[in-house]
């Protein structure tokens, strides 16, 4: 699953069960990235706790429309795994470490390298505000040219200038690439303001507005792919379900799903929401409970994680997320954090830990699930704005036995 110590790696589409072969780009415009686990990263809370704690800052900020017209968001500096790239701007351009976030929809700078400005820097003199739970910044906006590859620089893109943040450690901002709705009211002479990915799509870089995400299966760079997805990574086709209608799941790249524990139901057909800033999956906590008692598994405190004994590792069954027509299963391996990686977590080299966390309120919320990282990791996902849909494919990792 996971790399090393050090580095991890990343980053959805309405139809059916049928790859979309307008989307295909064999040869694609990307952006490689790194990542890195901060497995107490939130002021001292462990994995279960900060992933809870994000979940619950995006429940309740896709229900109150007054924070979203204000320009308030939810905690990514909190997250436990922290997905990072190097993006230019400006020309000549200054080279910024950016948060790649599928959860939000500002791109900034300035939270540690100065915002250098350049003969394409162009103030517009609206005000940026956006608040990220434990964190925030404010500042100007600023039009400049990005450079997010040889392959993808985009002309006037919004930049937030940060003239204060706060909770942004070793990191200089944050690249956005969340639904463009996210952004509504964070910039006072603006309505919503494009995102990269749209503005990809406007100048005519990429014929669509959807995203790959790909976590390399056992460490190094994981990849962005603009305009589609990459498949050279997929081991199938690519299976769409359209964006749920359910709020407030709807407010981010939400879908539909079921789950089954072996043959036994214990989350029925709900809307949730697929997030790379989180790394664990997180379920309803009635659902939670299910599957704890299913496993046998018993509640580590020090770490937030369920564990289980050897014997209950051989008799784990298969976890089935049903997605649409398409069932995605997850191995017993699969459902198990990355022993080698316990120690980062507070936990004991020798446990069994389970990558299944509570997501802290009863399903029928409008967001009963989060498939965050463990999932994604053993999956392709296309996010396609265009077309209002998500995408899932199987990859080299899906089946691995890498924990």
């Amino acid at each position: 699953m996971f790399p090393s110590k050090a580095l991890l790696s990343i980053v959805l589409i309405a139809l059916s069960a049928v790859d979309a072969s307008p989307l295909r780009r064999e040869v694609a415009p990307t952006l490689n990235f790194a990542a890195r686990v901060n497995a107490r990263a939130n002021n001292g809370l462990n994995i279960a706790a900060a992933d809870r704690a994000r979940a619950q800052a995006m429940q309740q900020f896709g229900k109150t429309t007054s924070k979203r017209d204000s320009g308030s968001s939810f905690s990514i500096s909190s997250a436990a795994v922290a997905y990072t790239a190097q993006v230019g701007v400006g020309s000549p351009a200054t080279q910024y470490t950016l948060l790649i976030d599928t959860g939000s929809s500002n791109t900034w700078v300035g939270a540690g390298t100065p915002y250098v400005p350049t003969s394409t820097s162009e103030d517009t003199g609206g005000a940026v505000y956006v608040s990220y739970g434990s964190g925030i910044f404010f500042g100007e906006e600023f039009l400049d040219t990005v450079t997010l590859s040889s392959d993808l620089v985009i002309a006037k893109q919004s930049i937030g200038v940060a003239t204060f943040s706060e909770g942004f450690n070793n990191v200089d901002g944050i690249l956005g690439v969340g639904p463009t709705d996210l952004t509504q009211g964070s910039v006072s002479n603006a309505g919503s303001v494009p995102t990269v990915t749209d503005n990809l799509y406007s100048s005519g870089t990429i014929s669509t507005k959807a995203l790959g995400v790909y976590f390399t299966p056992g460490g190094g760079a994981g990849e962005l792919t603009f305009g589609g997805f990459d498949s050279s990574k997929t081991t199938s086709s690519v299976n769409y379900v359209p964006l749920t209608t359910t709020s407030p799941a709807s407010t981010y790249w939400g879908i539909d799903q079921s789950i089954t524990y072996g043959n036994s139901t214990i989350l029925s057909s709900t809307a949730g929401i697929v997030d790379t800033g989180t790394t664990l999956i997180l379920l309803a906590t009635d659902a939670y409970d299910k599957y704890q008692s299913a496993t046998g598994a018993t509640l580590d405190n020090n770490t937030g994680l369920l564990t289980i004994t050897s014997e209950q590792y051989d008799n784990l069954q298969t976890l089935n997320f049903k997605i649409g027509s398409t069932s995605y299963s997850l191995t017993p391996n699969a459902q198990i954090w990355p022993r080698s990686l316990n120690a980062d977590l507070g936990g004991d080299s020798n446990h069994i830990y389970l990558v299944v966390a509570d997501l802290g309120s009863n399903s029928g919320s409008g967001l009963d699930f989060v498939n965050g990282y463990s999932f994604l990791q053993r999956f392709y996902s296309v996010y396609d704005s265009s077309n209002n849909q998500v995408g899932f494919a199987t990859t080299s990792s899906t089946s691995a036995t890498s924990n």
